[in-house]
């Protein structure tokens, strides 16, 4: 049972963390509102194509180029570590 629960925390955590990092990518896209919310949705969305980030990561880094967005590699895998530990923050909280 604690096995369980350990892994659906660590799902829901990652799951709040890629949201944030879509509102984050959604924020220097310049997107409204509804946008940034369709586009978060897609970026939690994403992270169901393979195992591990890179899904994510690749999914950011095209759609912020795409969008004029000067970005590196280094700046999606910074904010990524910086909104796992605000999902984690987020959860232990109760936010």
């Amino acid at each position: 049972n604690q096995f369980a629960r350990d892994a659906e925390l660590q799902f829901r955590i990652v799951a709040r963390r890629n949201r944030l990092l879509g509102e984050w990518a959604a924020e220097k896209m310049g997107l409204t509102p509804e946008e940034a919310d369709a586009y978060a949705k897609s970026v939690v969305q994403a992270d169901f194509e393979e195992i591990g980030d890179e899904d994510v990561i690749r999914k950011l880094l095209g759609d912020l180029l795409s969008a004029g967005v000067e970005v590196t590699d280094v700046d999606v895998r910074s904010a990524l570590d910086a909104k796992s530990v605000e999902a984690r923050r987020q959860f232990i909280e109760g936010v």
